[in-house]
């Protein structure tokens, strides 16, 4: 695989009602602001909200399966949560390549966005790339 710095992927993914309740169920969480709409409309979001690391998570599903892809080694990341995001939530995933380490690993640029365009979680990531990949200059 051949990756370019500046090079930007993006994959959407639609936050499901499911995928709430399978992640606490996964994780324990289960704060009623996810999972009770009675209680939620009480908070400051006026309706359920889906888990920041369940959005979050999705940023991994991108590079451990599309981009860089299989075989990826995550070093770290950072998150700040912007924006809540609600059950039936189209989100868009963008990765961009900001760097290449001198041990070859990369460091990128994460985001995810709502379909209005709303930047709901911008962090960074450091990753080791599969084996196969080739930068390119």
């Amino acid at each position: 695989m051949k990756i370019r710095i500046n090079e930007v992927y993006k994959k959407d993914f639609l936050v499901s009602e499911s995928m709430v309740y399978n992640f606490a169920e996964c994780t324990g969480d289960e704060n009623p602001v996810h999972l009770n709409e009675e209680f939620a409309e009480k908070t400051i979001f006026g309706r359920r909200i889906a888990h920041g690391f369940l959005v979050g998570s999705l940023i991994s599903t991108v590079l451990g399966n599309y981009f860089p892809g299989n075989g990826t080694i995550y070093v770290s990341q950072t998150m700040r949560f912007l924006k809540p995001v609600y059950l039936n939530d189209n989100i868009t995933v963008i990765v961009e390549v900001l760097e290449v380490t001198d041990k070859k690993w990369l460091r990128l640029r994460t985001s995810c966005i709502k379909s209005n365009n709303e930047n709901v979680i911008e962090g960074e990531a450091l990753i080791i790339p599969p084996k196969n990949f080739q930068i390119v200059i």
